[in-house]
């Protein structure tokens, strides 16, 4: 017979497969799920996903993420030297919030994630700004302005834009031509010449202005789906040398080298995101994880909130 078929063990095998263990407290979370009989708690349950493994863990450390975005203050950190003497006023640092910046792909409007949406514009949940891929005269149009028109004629409070017009929460789409508005546009420009110009470009300066600009603040990304809303959104917080924090929910891949595939490291080459940020990518359909994220952020810290002024 061969030597496969000896019957001792040769010791080049023992010494390759049998290796002393190490002890891992404290060196890494132990994975571990949710114990059902200690009941149904779903702050618990949420908590334990960041301990589950997979795509479980990236939903649980992007709820941590987002929580810490919406608990972070100015006066969190140490005054730089060269900062003006209001940023040294400890009032004035402890009511600086992270400016958080969301974006969506328009397909998503179509889905019950509008609804999710509508929910944080209604209550003002934080300093948003949200990016989409959604007459006067002497008025030089932008997308945001036109936005901001519809919001204002649609007047139902069960639309998104609706809310955003009412707390002058700006919405920046890019691509407004892109689906049956741009049809629109397209046999208004026959109408009367001119007709409705739209200046795409005074809304890219007011998108990169309010990353520029939101200095001495931190800012932090949401951003489900990708394309042009991750691209711009990424793009404006370049023009501050990166932001914060950084929450990007697709099912996309990075294999093709798309640009809503990449991961946030990707970003981090670019300056988009700051080497120091706190970043996490959820591989989920944003239908599934969004929901579930807001519920433990967003709609968490208002009901909280409620509870402790009634």
């Amino acid at each position: 017979m061969g030597e496969a078929m000896k019957d001792t063990l040769p010791e080049s095998v023992r010494s390759v497969v049998f290796k002393e263990s190490e002890r891992l407290d404290g060196a890494c979370p132990k994975i571990e799920g949710y114990d059902f009989n200690k009941g149904v708690n779903y702050h618990e349950l949420f908590k334990s996903m960041a301990f589950t493994g997979f795509q479980a863990s990236n939903l649980g450390d992007a709820i941590q993420l987002v929580n810490e975005m919406l608990d972070w203050r100015l006066s969190d950190e140490t005054p730089a030297e060269d900062c003006s003497e209001e940023e040294r006023n400890l009032a004035y640092r402890e009511s600086v919030r992270c400016k958080v910046f969301l974006g969506f792909t328009s397909n998503l409007i179509s889905s019950g994630i509008r609804d999710i949406i509508r929910y944080l514009l209604q209550h003002h949940m934080g300093d948003f700004f949200f990016w989409s891929c959604f007459v006067q005269k002497n008025v030089l149009w932008t997308p945001s302005k036109v936005i901001a028109r519809l919001g204002k004629e649609i007047n139902n409070e069960e639309s998104y834009l609706y809310w955003a017009y009412k707390n002058n929460i700006p919405v920046f789409c890019p691509g407004l031509t892109d689906g049956s508005l741009g049809d629109m546009l397209y046999f208004h420009s026959y109408k009367k010449e001119p007709g409705l110009v739209i200046d795409i470009v005074q809304d890219i300066r007011a998108m990169n202005g309010e990353a520029v600009h939101a200095g001495p603040r931190k800012s932090g990304m949401i951003i489900l789906g990708g394309g042009l809303p991750k691209h711009h959104i990424c793009n404006a917080n370049m023009m501050r040398n990166g932001a914060d924090f950084a929450v990007f929910i697709n099912t996309a891949q990075e294999f093709d080298g798309s640009d809503s595939g990449a991961r946030p490291d990707e970003a981090v080459s670019w300056g988009k995101i700051r080497g120091s940020a706190k970043t996490v990518k959820v591989h989920c359909d944003a239908t599934i994880a969004f929901p579930l994220l807001v519920a433990e952020t967003f709609a968490a810290k208002r009901k909280r909130s409620a509870e402790t002024s009634s």
